[in-house]
């Protein structure tokens, strides 16, 4: 196929990608939030709660990273740190795992990462989300909240898997010859630490 009618197709499937993003706001726009408790998360400060992650804002997306044993959670987090100075214009934002506070901070200063991390050991919270498997292994993905009031509502969520939008690299490994092809680490398979087993 021609060079210019493969731009024109891949033009299109764009624009049909661009309008199911447009039915998904719509259709979120109409979901009844789910209450929330104010879940305790610990960070290198100590204890905090669920409603402390907001900061000054009304909407705050938290991640569920599955902590240092996923290779996949940290490439996620490595994003993270380049548009988390925008994010936080408009919503909190805080990254949770299963790991210690210290095991956070020493992830955190190896890879130079800027966004706030608590950890959800010892709580439900993960569990609650629905970001613990079957077996009883961690999930990926990430919870949206709104504070109305004194009540904490949870307004949308979503898993995370390779090849997401949540991870920029893909979609720039896409336009190559062989996608992502014998790139180091990375196989067609979902990864055992992103499947919750």
């Amino acid at each position: 196929m021609r060079y210019t009618d493969v731009n024109g197709k891949l033009a299109d499937y764009r624009r049909q990608i661009a309008a199911i993003r447009e039915q998904m706001r719509e259709t979120l726009a109409g979901v009844e939030p789910q209450p929330v408790q104010d879940y305790e998360f610990t960070d290198t400060e100590g204890k905090l709660h669920l409603s402390d992650l907001f900061g000054e804002h009304e909407d705050l997306i938290v991640v569920h990273n599955m902590g240092v044993a996923c290779s996949y959670c940290t490439l996620w987090a490595d994003g993270y740190n380049g548009i988390h100075q925008h994010v936080v214009t408009r919503a909190g934002f805080a990254v949770s795992s299963p790991d210690r506070p210290s095991v956070q901070k020493r992830m955190a200063d190896m890879r130079g990462w800027k966004f706030p991390m608590v950890s959800h050991q010892g709580s439900s919270f993960a569990r609650d989300m629905g970001y613990v498997s079957d077996k009883g292994g961690w999930m990926p993905g990430l919870s949206v909240f709104r504070r109305d009031g004194d009540t904490i509502l949870r307004v949308s969520d979503t898993g995370f898997s390779p090849g997401d939008d949540f991870c920029v690299l893909w979609h720039f490994f896409d336009m190559l010859p062989g996608g992502v092809g014998a790139w180091p680490g990375v196989t067609a398979a979902v990864p055992s630490c992103c499947s919750g087993g």
